[in-house]
């Protein structure tokens, strides 16, 4: 089939590859425009544009999808079906009828659970134990179209970041394989109406830690928000970051307070387990392991 593909972060770049080493002809790519970057903010393509633009394919980055000259090129360059990975932006109707088959969205969750913008995010935060990808249709109602495949997978001890990583790749074979069965004919299934949940981005406010809560929430948080917008609490009246955890035994701390040994560092909860600190960032300084920075003294001291 004839595709082009949409999608912007680094985590749809796997599916782009794959899409391209596959028997179907991806015909052009459709990311967000250039956005500010680095500390000069300098304009700066998508990953996804940087290598569409290495592998010789045509990049279209309208400003929004309802522009009327993308889906005149869109017309132009009659896609079969449109593939897509975090693309980024809603689609309108007059863009989701152009392609004979549809666009196809490779979502990072097992739908109906966790709509939306942020679902490995938000399943670490609930702490499912299984997470998956879904490849479905998409239709106007967030995330609720009928589904091509669905695959589970047991949610890993990682973070999000390193979650999603590892859903985009196994994710990249499930939507070649989703663009097979859209070519062979195969009808999807409607989803179920049972078990939705939605997964907004993950916010500031989100991020905000609470000692008070049970350790193994406090872990779920923590990873969840890891590497962006990543958890944080407040030492001495900064903003302190923490982005990787592990659930302790108990260690007598009161909720925030602080201990280092020689090798370790912990941090009270609101159940008597502890936390054990594995990778922070203090105000003014890079993220590095806790224990490298609990060796200016640390104990006793609270997080608030």
């Amino acid at each position: 089939m004839r595709l082009v593909f949409a999608g912007t972060p680094e985590v749809a770049v796997p599916a782009l590859e794959a899409l391209v080493a596959s028997r179907h002809e991806v015909v052009a790519v459709v990311t967000r425009p250039d956005a500010p970057a680095g500390r000069g903010r300098r304009l700066t393509p998508s990953p996804v544009a940087a290598r569409a633009e290495a592998l010789g394919l045509e990049v279209l980055k309208p400003d929004h999808p309802r522009d009327p000259a993308f889906q005149q090129r869109l017309r132009d360059l009659a896609p079969d079906a449109c593939p897509v990975v975090a693309y980024g932006a809603l689609l309108p109707q007059s863009a989701l009828d152009i392609p004979r088959h549809g666009w196809v969205n490779l979502h990072f969750s097992l739908l109906p659970r966790w709509r939306g913008a942020a679902p490995a995010q938000r399943a670490i935060m609930a702490g499912d134990p299984v997470t998956g990808t879904t490849c479905f249709r998409i239709v106007r109602e967030l995330d609720a179209g009928d589904v091509y495949l669905s695959e589970e997978t047991v949610t890993p001890d990682v973070t999000a970041g390193e979650l999603l990583d590892l859903l985009a790749v196994s994710g990249a074979d499930q939507l070649v394989r989703a663009m097979d069965l859209v070519e062979a004919g195969a009808v999807p299934e409607p989803q179920s109406d049972q078990g939705i949940t939605i997964a907004p981005k993950i916010t500031v406010a989100d991020a905000r830690l609470d000692f008070r809560r049970t350790a193994r929430e406090l872990r779920n948080q923590i990873m969840g928000c890891s590497p962006d917008p990543g958890a944080w609490c407040e030492l001495d009246g900064q903003r302190f970051k923490i982005f990787r955890v592990a659930v302790a035994g108990p260690q007598e701390l009161a909720p925030g307070e602080l201990l280092a040994t020689k090798r370790d560092v912990f941090v009270g909860t609101g159940d008597g387990a502890s936390l054990h600190l594995l990778e922070v960032q203090a105000p003014g300084k890079r993220r590095m392991p806790a224990i490298d920075w609990a060796r200016s003294g640390v104990t006793g001291r609270v997080l608030a």
